[in-house]
């Protein structure tokens, strides 16, 4: 048993999932107070000592880029103040899609994120459902990546649906749906899509036979929802009986309520990775607090963060 002190930190944006993460590993959050110039200007205080302690700052990296700032101020400030070792918990990793220079003269920014906050002091993440695994290899530090699986296999087998079968939303999404259709041993299809713009869908095709059967969509990210709609669209035209989607993280930008209010979905299934900025009807939310909370109990106690997961890649 490691007896060196815990301290849960958090920023704005994050502040009821962290609530939640506190409340089941059984710690208060830290007092942090963000000052503010009149320009907009921030610098984060930490109300309390961290010398020596193992410090968790928890905070998504969604739009604004403040929730950003706010992480890597907290960072700083923390080890400026002797903190032991500082994990920063990033449940939603924001510029992820930023993965790889797929055109000229563009910015990998989530390589630039990994540099900033190993530059920052950080000296271990711990994220959920990267939009691209690899990302994991732009950092030089630990990264526990925990897997959105054991927050949705359980609620799936809860609901128990009948002739079931899962579907990719477009061909880079394949391998996590694989996943679900292993576990659940069942078949999966997958929506090819063609783009002309981002954000924007010019075609989509699917591959496999969904006649008659309850279709769940896998994903990491619903941004604007244009493509998950478009899928649900597709799959009921092909003669399925439902159409759910599962998503980890809940950017939901643009026309996303909009689109889901009035889509072919019978439910949205997702994480509070990323709080929700309006209700809807259609939107389910599952809490990933007690699995970070965990998480944050076994790295502090140096047990396995693999023993968390309910199923592996396959």
């Amino acid at each position: 048993m490691n007896h060196v002190e815990v301290k849960l930190l958090t920023g704005n944006c994050s502040q009821d999932l962290a609530k939640k993460i506190g409340d089941f590993y059984g710690e208060a959050l830290a007092n942090v107070e963000m000052q503010y110039f009149s320009d907009g200007e921030f610098q984060p205080v930490i109300h309390e000592s961290v010398r020596g302690n193992y410090v968790f700052i928890i905070q998504s990296t969604m739009p604004p880029s403040e929730n950003l700032m706010e992480l890597l101020m907290m960072v700083d400030a923390s080890k400026r103040a002797s903190a032991e070792y500082i994990t920063a918990v990033i449940p939603y990793f924001g510029f992820a899609r930023q993965d790889r220079k797929d055109r000229p003269r563009v910015a990998i920014g989530a390589k630039l994120i990994a540099n900033l906050l190993v530059a920052s002091g950080v000296d271990r993440v711990m994220t959920m459902d990267l939009h691209a695994g690899q990302i994991q290899g732009f950092f030089d530090i630990p990264v526990d990546h925990l897997n959105s699986t054991a927050i949705f296999i359980p609620y799936l087998e809860k609901i128990k649906i009948d002739n079931l079968i899962f579907a990719s939303p477009d061909v880079g999404s394949t391998k996590r749906t694989r996943v679900y259709s292993h576990h659940f041993d069942t078949d999966f299809v997958i929506c090819d899509k063609h783009r002309k713009k981002a954000n924007e869908i010019a075609e989509m095709t699917l591959i496999g036979d969904v006649a008659g059967k309850n279709v769940i969509l896998v994903d990491d990210i619903i941004d604007t929802a244009g493509t998950l709609c478009k899928a649900a669209e597709v799959i009921m035209e092909k003669g399925a009986a439902s159409v759910r989607a599962i998503c980890t993280h809940a950017v939901l930008s643009g026309p996303a309520y909009e689109r889901i209010e009035a889509s072919q979905l019978t439910e949205l299934i997702v994480t509070d990775t990323i709080p929700l900025k309006q209700k809807s009807s259609k939107i389910k939310v599952l809490t990933v607090s007690q699995l970070f909370a965990r998480a944050i109990r076994n790295t502090h106690e140096h047990k396995s963060i693999n023993s968390l997961f309910i199923t592996q890649s396959v």
